[in-house]
């Protein structure tokens, strides 16, 4: 069976799954184990992406010692790619690691430096955990400077080790990631999987965290997870959780949220535009005069309509959180104008900051 939903159903199906309605979860765990990552990113604006995500889920009892003792004292998550991601994954993503890299070129950089890759492997099983920078870079073979990754080919081993299940982050210092052998970091005796059993898993873990996506989408691959479902409007096939389905009737409202632009609910930009009518830009790579909303401008999302855009920023400084302009995409009535006030300043409290007004 195909389940008929309106749009306004599959809207709310998708708040609830990204834990932005008004039932604010408890703690990291609860919230890694939902999303099922976490994005990791450095651009500061107001906050780190990582934590103004959990920020917008949780709260102001957020503070962000709860996720570093989750990931590097309680292990209960773990950083792979970028994010953080629960431990209850991990048995999920290690088949594909070990069949990891399907690139030719990739295979090929990892065979010609067969030396380099024992010598990084070596060095940590010794001494580790290190820095990159504590390893000494002696390839073979050189990948050039792309523009994420700089020289250091130190970089590039450990992500492809890490990428196989050959090492892992253990912490951090600041921003710079702390490597040791997977072997010292992981869990010991996790349950083992087939690959096409890990995979089918790995789907029903994506649609739960997004509750509702595009039969056959790149953005969101859930592959037959779920059940087919149609959305009044749309000529496009789709998959619904069915607990998300189920959990419509408990629907208890909605709220503001503001969103980090790397938040995981904006990254299916496809199903953004489908189902909630916005056609999301990230503004930072583009050049200031080409800028509509702002560098690094916050969508707003209330209810489960997306409403505006937050256009600030924290001077340390100062101790001030500086709100350039909120813009309507859809024009507030007073109360709405309040709710959105009353966020800023829940914000401008979590931060520590002052709100200087706008």
């Amino acid at each position: 069976m195909t389940h008929q939903l309106t749009r306004d159903q599959a809207r709310r199906i998708a708040v609830r799954a990204q834990l932005l309605d008004a039932d604010r979860p408890g703690d990291v765990i609860g919230v890694a184990e939902q999303l099922g990552s976490i994005k990791i990113d450095p651009t500061a604006t107001i906050a780190p992406a990582e934590h103004t995500i959990l920020w917008s889920r949780i709260g102001s009892a957020y503070e962000s010692m709860q996720l570093s003792k989750a990931v590097e004292s309680d292990r209960l998550l773990f950083e792979f790619d970028g994010t953080f991601r629960p431990v209850s994954l991990l048995p999920l993503m290690l088949p594909a690691m070990r069949r990891w890299p399907r690139r030719q070129s990739s295979r090929e950089w990892l065979e010609a430096n067969y030396r380099f890759r024992t010598e990084v492997l070596a060095r940590l099983r010794a001494e580790g955990p290190l820095l990159a920078t504590q390893i000494p870079d002696t390839a073979d073979v050189t990948r050039p400077p792309d523009g994420w990754y700089g020289p250091n080919q130190v970089v590039h081993m450990l992500d492809f080790l890490q990428r196989q299940g050959e090492v892992a982050v253990v912490g951090r210092e600041a921003r710079h990631r702390r490597w040791d052998l997977a072997e010292r970091v992981y869990p010991r005796n996790l349950p083992e999987f087939e690959f096409d059993e890990a995979e089918r898993m790995l789907n029903e873990r994506r649609l739960q965290a997004a509750g509702i996506a595009k039969h056959k989408s790149p953005w969101t691959p859930v592959g037959e997870a779920g059940e087919p479902a149609a959305i009044e409007g749309s000529d496009k096939k789709w998959r619904v959780d069915p607990e998300a389905l189920a959990a419509l009737d408990q629907d208890e409202g909605g709220r503001v949220a503001f969103l980090n632009p790397y938040d995981g609910m904006l990254f299916d930009r496809p199903r953004l535009k489908e189902i909630f009518e916005f056609e999301y830009v990230l503004e930072q790579f583009k050049p200031k005069p080409q800028r509509k909303y702002g560098f690094f401008a916050h969508p707003i999302l209330m209810g489960d309509r997306f409403v505006g855009m937050l256009d600030a920023a924290v001077d340390r400084e100062r101790e001030v959180l500086t709100v350039t302009a909120v813009h309507e995409l859809l024009p507030f009535d007073l109360e709405e104008d309040e709710m959105v006030r009353a966020e800023i300043a829940d914000l401008g409290e979590w931060l520590g900051v002052t709100v200087e007004a706008w």
